[in-house]
């Protein structure tokens, strides 16, 4: 089991609603091994899912206060990544903007944290860590 974790929108959604899985998303953030990532599109990803369901005003409280308390590293992306993501894409069915987040977990050796049944696709790239 790798250290460092990688979070999908899946399951930071799940965190922040307090759904199913939200607990070994508790228990990852909590820890003091290996470091909690996630990809900035993920986080574009939750953040328009929140302004969407919520509105506008709790997507920017979830950008600006919620999001810079949590021990998560936000990784950017560069041209190569963009195009990496879109190699995953082009041979999986898996949604384009979690490809970043494999990206991200191939890249920092690290599991993807997730519910979300599409990283099913995957598991011959990254290691999954199935939540809830």
């Amino acid at each position: 089991m790798k250290t460092r974790k990688v979070l999908d929108s899946y399951a930071l959604l799940a965190y922040l609603q307090g759904e199913k899985g939200c607990e070994a998303i508790k228990a990852a953030l909590g820890s003091s091994e290996g470091g909690v990532l996630m990809n900035e599109i993920n986080v574009g990803e939750v953040y328009y899912i929140l302004a969407k369901a919520r509105g506008r005003d709790r997507a920017e409280e979830f950008l600006n206060t919620i999001l810079p308390s949590l021990p998560i590293e936000v990784e950017a992306n560069d041209f190569d990544a963009v195009i990496r993501a879109a190699r995953i894409k082009a041979g999986h069915p898996l949604a384009y903007a979690d490809c970043f987040g494999v990206v991200t977990a191939m890249d920092n050796d690290a599991a993807i944290l997730t519910g979300d049944l599409e990283f099913e696709a995957v598991v011959s790239l990254v290691e999954i860590e199935w939540i809830g």
